[in-house]
């Protein structure tokens, strides 16, 4: 029996098994069309406690611009799942619902922004898998437990042999769309629109792309990228049809609680890591003193409390965390958290309406910086600056911004970077923090 052919009753049963570690278990499973991976890979990490893996989906929505309002589509989808109750003996806070993405140019396209670019071949405008079989994983208590339909619990457990290493991984030959002063030349673009105040900030990217491979295989791609670029938010979606979402993200976009907090964690401002302890430190902490970077960061601090602040109750917004530094395998980044409550009768998809695409990504006023983007940037985003997520049957969400992530299409992969730009930028020092960005996608795999 493949896990894709297991039918799924309402009743569901958890059972603890011999913990594994999470990444064995997905490459034993990977090869399922729907397999979702989400991956909090950051050892000793603080946002890095909890991974699931999602198995064989009930119902599947894919999304398109063409189709109408999406966040109206994904609350009639979410809505159409029967209540369940929460499974005796299940630990984590995800006990079964949604898993998917929303691609920023569905975001767009919501808002009423025209795009000069069609969408990208062979892309769902966004993805989302109704999930009733998980794995979860407890990593500080080192504690591995399966939900599933009770009467396929213990067939289910007993049905991969756990895998030692990945497949080879063939390099993609991976090509920019912009050479360094053409895209340097658009930053200077982009900065006379700040000099005559149609915006503060935005954020300018670029895609590098390359022909899939024969053989490639998504799944290998993500296990080698979990290992050079661990991250507390890295996910791994896989929607079926070679299309795939790899992602090695540091950066939370939205978390919902069931009983209707919020909290945003935007991040603004980027400094290389060094293997020099002492280079490491003074990169920090020019990071943390940088006035431009500060700047950027208090901007779209701002802009996501605006955001916020359409759907949750008046006063409740706060600032707890501002300028904090986080530390991730390639880079050091100025991180601060925005907190709400959210309105009674509100939900998920109403905060996402509120707030998608996140501000970090797109600039302050948010509306005129996706229109300067799709004027400057050689390309569609497509699934890039949108969010992953899980939306759990109780109305909890967490959800991540799509960054530092392979897009794979059945013909097609896509690496994409770039950062915020504002009037104290550096055109050069921008192009160098693209490249540091995107150099860890560029360099997976093996020749």
């Amino acid at each position: 029996m493949s896990l894709c052919e297991i039918s799924v009753p309402d009743e569901k049963k958890c059972l603890e098994l011999p913990w594994l570690a999470p990444e064995r278990v997905f490459l034993a499973v990977a090869d399922g069309p729907y397999t979702a991976f989400l991956d909090s890979a950051a050892a000793g990490d603080r946002r890095s406690e909890i991974s699931y893996i999602c198995l064989n989906p009930t119902d599947i929505l894919s999304l398109a611009p063409e189709q109408g309002d999406p966040f109206t589509m994904l609350g009639r989808w979410l809505e159409a799942a029967k209540p369940r109750p929460r499974p005796a003996g299940w630990p984590f806070a995800f006990a079964g619902g949604a898993v998917g993405w929303l691609g920023y140019d569905l975001g767009r396209a919501a808002m009423g922004l025209a795009s000069r670019f069609a969408p990208v071949p062979g892309l769902p405008g966004g993805w989302f898998g109704r999930y009733e079989t998980i794995i979860g994983f407890d990593h500080a208590a080192r504690r591995m437990f399966l939900l599933a339909p009770e009467g396929e619990l213990h067939a289910l457990a007993a049905l991969w042999a756990p895998a030692e290493a990945p497949p080879p991984l063939a390099k993609p030959a991976w090509v920019p769309e912009l050479g360094r002063d053409e895209y340097e030349a658009r930053i200077e673009r982009l900065r006379e629109y700040i000099r005559a105040g149609d915006v503060y900030q935005a954020n300018f990217t670029m895609r590098f792309i390359a022909p899939r491979p024969a053989g490639f295989s998504p799944a290998a791609y993500y296990a080698a990228l979990r290992q050079s670029s661990p991250a507390p938010f890295a996910a791994y979606i896989g929607c079926g049809d070679g299309v795939a979402i790899c992602g090695a993200s540091p950066e939370r976009f939205l978390r919902l609680h069931a009983d209707g907090h919020v909290e945003s964690r935007p991040i603004k401002g980027t400094a290389p890591r060094h293997e020099d302890a002492a280079a490491d430190r003074a990169a920090r902490a020019a990071l943390l003193a940088s006035p431009k970077e500060r700047a950027e960061n208090l901007m779209i601090t701002d802009l996501l409390r605006n955001d916020l602040g359409q759907v949750c109750e008046t006063g409740s917004i706060a600032v707890p965390e501002l300028f904090a530094v986080e530390s991730f395998a390639q880079a050091h980044h100025l991180v601060s958290a925005v907190t709400g409550r959210l309105r009674p009768g509100l939900g998920a998809v109403d905060l996402l309406r509120a707030s998608f695409p996140g501000g970090s990504i797109t600039g302050a006023p948010k509306r005129r910086a996706m229109e300067i983007i799709d004027e400057l940037e050689a390309g569609p985003r497509g699934a890039y600056c949108g969010m992953l997520a899980w939306i759990g049957f109780d109305g909890a969400m967490d959800s991540a911004i799509i960054i530092r992530s392979l897009v794979a299409t059945g013909e097609t992969l896509f690496a994409q970077a770039g950062g915020g730009i504002t009037w104290d930028s550096d055109k050069a020092a921008e192009y160098d923090e693209m490249r540091l960005k995107v150099a860890n996608l560029l360099a997976v795999g093996h020749g």
